[in-house]
């Protein structure tokens, strides 16, 4: 099924990561929510957050031992496990090598899930997650 809006759920430690996986999504058609995108200044950016769990429809959380220590990482990721829609559509990124204490420590459950892997190629990386979602990938 085609994602109509990812959230995009990262360390801000993973800021420029971040950005251009979400220039990657957008550049095959793919809506995705990013804080640094869509939270302005002065907005109460909690809400922001929220409002944007409860539209989007898949869950993309990039994982790297920054995530791993965000409280606001883990919160986002326990919210998309709580609600329906979120299943099967939650996909952890692998952007740097984690030991699996710090992907518990994130969701017991994380762990069990496939993700995909960027440590090598960010192409490899784009083709595998677009594949994920049904969409083709255009690498360059």
């Amino acid at each position: 099924m085609l994602p109509k809006e990812v959230f995009l759920s990262h360390s801000s430690r993973d800021r420029k990561f971040a950005q251009k996986l979400a220039e990657a999504l957008k550049q095959h058609g793919i809506r995705v929510w990013l804080s640094q995108r869509h939270i302005r200044g002065a907005q109460q950016w909690f809400d922001e957050i929220g409002s944007a769990l409860q539209r989007c429809d898949w869950f993309v959380v990039v994982l790297s031992p920054n995530s791993a220590r965000s409280t606001w990482v883990k919160r986002e990721l326990l919210y998309a496990f709580m609600h329906a829609r979120y299943e099967d559509k939650i996909v952890p990124v692998l952007r740097l090598t984690c030991k699996t204490k710090e992907i518990e420590g994130l969701a017991w459950t994380l762990p069990s899930l496939q993700k995909v892997d960027f440590r090598g190629s960010f192409s490899e990386g784009c083709r595998n997650l677009l594949h994920i979602g049904g969409v083709r990938y255009r690498g360059r």
